[in-house]
């Protein structure tokens, strides 16, 4: 991460000047207390003959001592507006904490011999990962004690897992500031002796090659973050030795390392927004040189897999909605590739997983997501039948080739998460396990619905939603919208018991699936993205005028959330239509796009100018201007905010909420609360650990609760 330091600029030492810690210390913790108020610096920023002045660029200073006191002085405002709240939010993390089983287990998998799996312990934070050689009635092995090497931390991640071919070691990845940057350490599995060595500056996984010896990671800017290049190391080697195989030098892209299912291939991946290339390796042959797939070209997205003498590539050649192809393995260009599933206009296909006797695709389909199973040797094939109207099926983990068992995993906003494993012959399916929900949860209690909002350009928004049976829909509801629309990810209709909490008060809660996202399939994505930007925002306004014209809810009852990107949302649709919410959380919110995407010496700048442009180009410029909510903010009414962060955040940095936040106190012309939440000891996803990060979801709870005059 690059520190700037604005102390002296142009010889001039700039003093900062703000009401902070100290004032906040000689109020009360109370409702009468004072928010602090960060001192304006003008800071111009100019470009495409255009001049922003941004008065709390300062923010920017992660090693001043004064920022880190505004941000604690915020923390301690945000404490004492919500004391009244305390009781509430420690009911509410007993509640979600209540509902979960303190000693649980996840599904064994088997791979290679062995049965793998993670279980947990009452009273710990984190997982145990563990595994059984030959059968489930072997004794356990533990790899890795999550609560044991936790100690000491505050913050605490284990990245990915790799076990040799051998099955006798295993490199994996930890991170303990909550930054993404892991290092990976390599276990003895039959001593539990560490290696000497240790990787530092990596994305917290390894991929071995087929004689044990060696592996291949992938390492990470110190400064912006970007996946960037390829090494592989010798076991037992000093690191100082280790070889680069790859340097991504195109900085819109990022590289990654992995092994094909069937054990044959290390690959090598480059990824930009609109564009993948890929180069391969025999495993065997660790010292050899990767083979280029398929060289990029701008627009064509692919991915590859490999089965018998064939690699299969999902592609978007021709394809909106990508299409399955494939390629002898000395013959991967494009002009090789033979179609093996066509492409269709109404069904995008997502997944692919591929057994020795079957092929199952995951398609998404007027929003839902199918599997589809053909058989290699007959070519007949069949759907699974899932038998809701709104729900999520998804390819679990399935190691292993030669098996007749696919394993995937099923939830609804009703349906606890489920695991199945399923018949590809038969087509029996079994249920594994399904979450189990202590206390006196009743899936039957709920009701799931999809609902469509009309745009403003005619467009169908649909709409999940999930309340406790009996509602009436007299616009008296306290409601909570979420939505996300960024980057083709889809917030598909999970399970989450922690909502039980708000619709067991009577709250409905929605999801917004608005365009950037990709539940009707590619287009809906594109639909949402650069110079259409702005159908993300209108498109979730849409939604919450429907819940309230069709009086599932009112604007005095209408709140709503979103994080990251979805953050940016939040931003930019209070902006809009502040007068639609009565109160919104907006999660380590993108808020300041534009000067953000100007600077490429931060994480996902370069990688992002095909998602949202590139500034430096003046159209970009002027659209990006014209929505970015740090831009937008003007002297008017906003809804009640609780706006969260963490000062190690790798993906949207701290300073992004903090200055929305100064800049919003400043100029907001209502009363309402405006409360800024920094975790200081945490990153992007906030606390880690299986229960501590609750008590954020308790403090964002008892905000809405609050703001809807409930209080038990």
């Amino acid at each position: 991460m690059k520190t700037i330091i604005f102390n002296i600029r142009n010889g001039i030492v700039i003093t900062i000047l703000f009401l902070g810690l100290n004032a906040c210390q000689q109020s009360q913790i109370n409702s009468s207390m004072k928010a602090p108020i960060a001192e304006k610096i003008e800071k111009e920023l100019s470009i495409h003959g255009h001049t922003r002045i941004d008065p709390y660029y300062w923010l920017r200073e992660r090693g001043n001592p004064k920022v880190i006191d505004y941000l604690n002085a915020e923390n301690e405002y945000k404490e004492g507006m919500l004391k009244d709240t305390e009781g509430l939010q420690g009911i509410l993390f007993d509640e979600i904490v209540g509902r979960i089983k303190k000693d649980d287990s996840s599904v064994p998998y088997r791979d290679n011999g062995y049965y793998y799996y993670i279980r947990f312990k009452k009273g710990k934070e984190y997982a145990i990962h563990c595994r059984k050689k030959g059968s489930l009635e072997a004794a356990e092995e533990i790899l890795l004690d999550g609560n044991r090497m936790a100690e000491g931390h505050d913050y605490f991640a284990i990245g990915g897992k790799s076990i040799s071919p051998d099955n006798k070691l295993m490199v994996y990845g930890l991170d303990t500031v909550g930054r993404r940057k892991y290092t990976l350490y390599i276990k003895n599995l039959e001593t539990g002796e560490l290696y000497p060595e240790s990787i530092p500056m990596t994305v917290g996984s390894g991929s071995w090659a087929n004689d044990n010896r060696w592996i291949f990671y992938t390492h990470k800017d110190d400064n912006t973050l970007r996946s960037d290049k390829i090494f592989k190391h010798n076991l037992g080697s000093s690191t100082d030795d280790d070889v680069l195989v790859y340097h991504e030098e195109d900085e819109t892209f990022s590289t990654f390392v992995y092994k094909t299912k069937s054990d044959k291939y290390l690959v090598i991946g480059s990824s930009s927004t609109l564009s993948d290339e890929y180069r391969f390796l025999d495993a065997d042959t660790p010292a050899g040189e990767f083979r280029i797939f398929q060289e990029r070209e701008r627009g064509l997205e692919y991915s590859i897999g490999h089965f018998n003498d064939h690699f299969y590539v999902i592609c978007n050649l021709d394809a909106q909605n990508f299409r399955l192809m494939k390629t002898p393995v000395d013959l991967t260009g494009k002009e090789n590739w033979e179609e093996v599933i066509p492409h269709r206009k109404d069904v995008y296909l997502s997944d692919i997983e591929l057994f020795r006797d079957f092929l199952v695709l995951a398609e998404r389909k007027e929003g839902l997501i199918n599997l589809r199973v053909i058989s290699w040797e007959t070519g007949e094939e069949h759907y699974l039948d899932f038998g809701e109207e709104v729900y999520v099926a998804n390819i679990s983990v399935n190691p292993e080739f030669d098996t007749l068992t696919l394993r995937y995993g099923y939830s609804s906003l009703t349906t606890p998460n489920s695991t199945f494993d399923y018949n590809l012959k038969t087509r029996e399916k079994k249920l594994m396990k399904q979450q189990e929900v202590l206390g006196d949860f009743e899936s039957s209690n709920y009701e799931s619905r999809r609902l469509y909002a009309k745009a403003g350009d005619g467009t169908m928004i649909p709409m999940s939603i999930v309340y406790r049976k009996g509602m009436d829909r007299n616009g008296n509801n306290p409601c909570l919208l979420y939505g996300y629309g960024s980057y083709g990810y889809t917030m598909d209709p999970y399970f989450g018991s922690a909502k039980l909490s708000l619709l067991d008060r009577g709250f409905i809660y929605a999801i917004a699936h608005i365009r950037g996202g990709q539940i009707n399939g590619r287009s809906w994505y594109e639909d949402g993205k650069m110079f259409n930007k702005i159908n993300t925002f209108t498109d979730f306004n849409a939604c919450a005028e429907h819940l309230i014209g069709e009086k599932y809810s009112s604007a005095e009852n209408l709140f709503a959330m979103g994080g990251s990107a979805g953050g940016l949302l939040m931003g930019a649709i209070i902006n809009l239509q502040p007068e639609l919410y009565k109160g919104i959380v907006a999660g380590v919110p993108f808020v300041d796009v534009v000067t953000t995407m100007l600077d490429e010496d931060i994480p996902l700048t370069t990688g992002e100018f095909d998602e949202w442009g590139n500034p430096k180009n003046k159209d970009s410029y002027d659209y990006m201007i014209s929505y970015s909510p740090y831009d937008n903010v003007e002297a008017k009414d906003y809804p009640n905010l609780l706006v969260t962060t963490g000062l190690h955040d790798s993906q949207v940095q701290y300073w992004e909420p903090a200055k929305w936040v100064a800049k919003l106190r400043d100029m907001k012309t209502d009363d309402n609360l405006l409360l800024m939440h920094t975790n200081m000891d945490a990153g992007h996803g906030g606390k880690s650990g299986r229960f501590r990060y609750h008590r954020e979801t308790a403090l964002e709870y008892a905000f809405f609760l609050k703001l809807s005059g409930i209080n038990k």
